[in-house]
């Protein structure tokens, strides 16, 4: 005994099938358009393919700091391990902006900002040193870093 559909039935029955094909169009168009981009197994992703934006180099402060008394030790070692920081997270910086800005993006938006950081960390270093022994003096031209590709 075969029992008749009502007619809401059978236009849900339609519309179904309609967003099935419309699902399986959209996959196919999916699949279409990753077709060139290399897996996750393939030893890398678009980006490493691309060629490098290069390192952040930076001038060594500590090699360049007088004897540094045990009272100012702690915060000046703090502050070296900031300086390291800054140059790490500005690297990360450059290699997540590839492409992004003109030509003076890396300039105005990663370096000058870390020189004006490094500027800060390096008057720190300068005045903890300064509290109990002679304060160094032109640490700040330690401040500027360069991109080497």
């Amino acid at each position: 005994m075969s029992r008749a559909l009502p007619k809401y039935n059978k236009r849900r029955v339609v519309i179904l099938g309609g967003a099935a094909a419309v699902a399986l169009s959209g996959a196919i168009i999916a699949g279409t358009a990753l077709a060139g981009t290399p897996s996750k197994n393939s030893g890398g992703d678009a980006r490493t393919l691309a060629a490098s934006p290069g390192t952040i180099t930076c001038p060594d402060v500590a090699s360049k700091l007088p004897a540094i008394p045990a009272s100012a030790q702690a915060e000046v070692t703090r502050n070296l391990t900031l300086l390291q920081t800054q140059i790490d997270e500005a690297n990360k910086r450059l290699q997540s902006t590839v492409g992004q800005g003109g030509p003076n993006f890396v300039n105005n938006a990663i370096l000058g900002p870390l020189k004006d950081k490094r500027v800060a960390t390096v008057n720190r270093i300068a005045t903890a040193i300064g509290r109990t022994a002679a304060k160094p003096t032109g640490l700040d031209s330690l401040a500027a870093c360069t991109l080497t590709k």
